[in-house]
């Protein structure tokens, strides 16, 4: 049995709904499935909820719900905007699931039988809002803590522990030995600084049942619950386990945002390692987005809702904006003119125009009878191909898209250069306009094929335009000389329509 491509985001915390940040990771999740699937491997493509924690708690405390009815209706909200997206996800979890729940005790039983715990009594701050405690390293000069910790507490407290720091050795080791292991570079390299220049503490494993209830019961321990991150990161092995006839372990990437580097590229390996459990290939970073250079914050007013924009501009707008404007990795500005500039740019005048000028010449002129096959656009059209194949296999979008606008940009260029609608008036080039008619056709059905991981819905209206019965989601149908002479295409529509702003 081959394994599956198997493709991660992180679970999302249910204690708001969903925005911006949560729509861009899982679009990028999505592309790189749909992208794998296209270069014909099998793919499995798992996106969730983390509905356990002190936070969930009190939100739903505030709510005056019990906690599994909070979880329950913010979850249809989750699973609506994944509809939204139109992701194509094998699965999705909800640590709340009992195919979770048993595996993380499962987990937690065999750490603790391994010697991989300890228990221990603990005096110190803590921040509920981040759960998390702090040290008196996170204390600002004036001794107090930042605001972004919310209200911070003096515990003290027994709980259990999970051996990190014996670990941190063969972290090192192991990040310098597989570079691709943490990427972009200069997240691995950041990793990396850390580990050298601070101990890593033990991480606390629990919480007890008297202060939090909202968690898995430790298997071990009935007076204590998990820690919400010991319990969410083990989110990735519990839904492998739980398709036993995929092999789908170790995952091949898991796609996050920067500031959940440390439990995805520290914690998270250790606790690998200590399950005796193969490393996830990849951890992929992405940065966040802000919006006219200020940060996106709903106090201020300052947000992006994605529902909004989808319901405007339609969801493949969306998915090309997030995509083209940032790479995956730095931080990204969104700005309303900027989406419209590329959707009038790149959407209406580049890939829109050029669909709908080749089909409609060639049903005014040819009856929309597909002509004989000619071959001037080949070559640009396999290199678009070809360099798209490469990078997917790097996960690279933003360049793969701006390699697909090269041939939209040359079939465009060269509608002009040839002037198909001046070669129209002249019987005598007959033949001339037929190879023009062919070659833009041709390259509209080879654009279908390799814009279908991003913009599927687009990539189905240009092959129905095209008369084509098939799905473009195979990369090996990006091959020049699809289009057989005789065939007769469908009825040309605007793609995307021009919006008066």
């Amino acid at each position: 049995m081959s394994k599956r491509f198997y493709i991660t985001t992180a679970i999302d915390y249910v204690n708001g709904q969903p925005h911006l940040g949560h729509a861009y990771e899982k679009i990028i999740a999505d592309v790189i499935a749909r992208a794998r699937r296209s270069l014909g491997q099998e793919v499995f493509f798992l996106t969730g909820l983390d509905e356990h924690g002190q936070k969930v708690q009190q939100a739903a405390q505030a709510e005056k719900k019990n906690p599994q009815e909070y979880c329950d209706a913010l979850a249809a909200d989750w699973q609506a905007f994944v509809k939204k997206l139109e992701l194509t996800n094998d699965d999705f979890v909800r640590t709340t699931q009992p195919r979770h729940k048993e595996f993380v005790q499962a987990t937690l039983a065999k750490l603790r039988a391994a010697g991989q715990f300890y228990k221990a009594s603990y005096t110190g701050f803590y921040s509920a809002k981040e759960e998390t405690f702090l040290t008196e390293k996170d204390r600002l000069p004036d001794g107090t803590f930042d605001a972004s910790y919310g209200e911070v507490v003096e515990l003290k407290e027994d709980n259990y522990y999970f051996k990190l720091g014996a670990h941190q050795p063969w972290l090192i080791d192991y990040i310098e030995a597989n570079p691709d292991f943490i990427a972009p570079s200069y997240r691995r390299n950041e990793v990396l600084g850390f580990l050298k220049n601070n101990t890593l503490e033990d991480l606390c494993i629990s919480r007890p049942l008297a202060r939090l209830n909202w968690g898995i019961p430790l298997p071990f321990d009935p007076e204590f619950v998990t820690y919400v991150w010991f319990d969410a990161l083990v989110n990735y092995a519990s839904i492998a386990h739980a398709h036993p006839e995929l092999g789908l372990w170790p995952a091949d990437i898991h796609v996050i945002g920067k500031d959940i580097v440390k439990f995805h590229a520290v914690y998270w390996p250790i606790m690998l390692k200590a399950m005796e459990l193969p490393l996830p290939k990849q951890v992929l970073v992405h940065g966040w987005w802000q919006k006219d250079g200020a940060k996106i914050s709903k106090s201020t007013g300052n947000v992006v809702d994605p529902m909004a924009v989808i319901n405007e501009w339609g969801l493949d707008a969306f998915r090309f904006y997030v995509l083209r404007e940032l790479d995956i990795g730095p931080d990204g500005n969104w700005t309303d003119a900027g989406f419209r500039s590329r959707y009038q740019a790149e959407l209406a005048n580049g890939l829109g125009n050029l669909v709908n000028r080749s089909l409609s010449m060639l049903k005014r002129y040819r009856n929309g009878v597909v002509p004989a096959r000619s071959n001037e656009l080949a070559a640009d059209a396999a290199k678009a191909a070809d360099e798209t194949r490469a990078l997917f296999k790097q996960s690279q979008l933003q360049s793969a898209l701006q390699s697909i606008w090269g041939l939209v940009n040359r079939a465009n260029k060269y509608v002009d250069e040839t002037a198909p609608f001046k070669l129209a008036k002249d019987p005598a080039q007959a033949q001339r306009l037929d190879e023009v008619l062919y070659n833009l056709a041709e390259s509209c059905r080879v654009l279908a094929v390799l814009l279908n991981p991003f913009l599927p819905g687009t990539s189905a209206k240009i092959y129905a335009q095209l008369g084509l019965t098939s799905t473009p989601d195979k990369l090996a149908d990006a091959t020049w000389g699809g289009l057989q002479a005789g065939h007769a295409i469908g009825e040309p529509a605007p793609l995307f329509p021009r919006k008066d702003v």
